[in-house]
């Protein structure tokens, strides 16, 4: 295939699935990411605990993101999944976050596409950097991270009400299996 017709078919498939995808949030309701966020502190390993339905992470489980700093400044981001058991196969994909405002960063794992960057709102963080819900303006992406592969009913319920207070309907969220370890 030649590179005009790979970046073509690479800009028929991020329309498709951006037309395409469901909307979990009310857009009328204003969305506002965490006034302040120290991205060294939100450095490294957090683990999937429930997440909006979504294309690319369909069939996955025991996900996992990974995020590190860069030379440049901005950060790289390794998200790795198990498809359809937790001793599945794994695939990973690899990203760059640059960070846009207090809590805001943008996100993209098709570098050579400037315009395929998503939104990756930091609706909600503990002071511990423990547990973190996530947001998109757009609402058709969404997640509940945390620290540990499981967390108790306390943290889970002030991540939804994090994201329910930015319009997300939480009811659609998944469960996302991990390791119980």
């Amino acid at each position: 295939m030649t590179r005009l017709a790979a970046v073509l078919a690479a800009l028929l498939a991020f329309a498709a699935s951006v037309a395409g995808a469901e909307t979990y949030r009310d857009r009328s309701v204003a969305i506002s990411a965490v006034p302040a966020l120290d991205i060294d502190r939100y450095l490294g390993r957090w683990y999937e605990i429930a997440r909006f339905p979504n294309r690319f992470e369909q069939g996955c489980v025991g996900v996992t993101a990974d995020y590190a700093l860069r030379d440049d400044g901005q950060v790289s981001v390794t998200n790795t999944c198990r498809k359809g058991a937790l001793d599945g196969p794994v695939t990973t994909a690899e990203g760059v976050a640059r960070v846009e405002g207090p809590g805001k960063l943008t996100v993209t794992f098709v570098p050579w596409l400037p315009f395929a960057r998503g939104d990756y709102w930091v609706l909600y963080i503990d002071e511990g950097y423990t547990v973190a819900a996530i947001g998109t303006p757009r609402g058709k992406t969404g997640w509940i991270l945390a620290r540990q592969p499981r967390i108790g009913a306390d943290m889970r319920a002030r991540a939804e009400a994090a994201l329910a207070a930015n319009g997300y309907d939480t009811s659609k969220l998944i469960d996302v299996a991990q390791d119980p370890r």
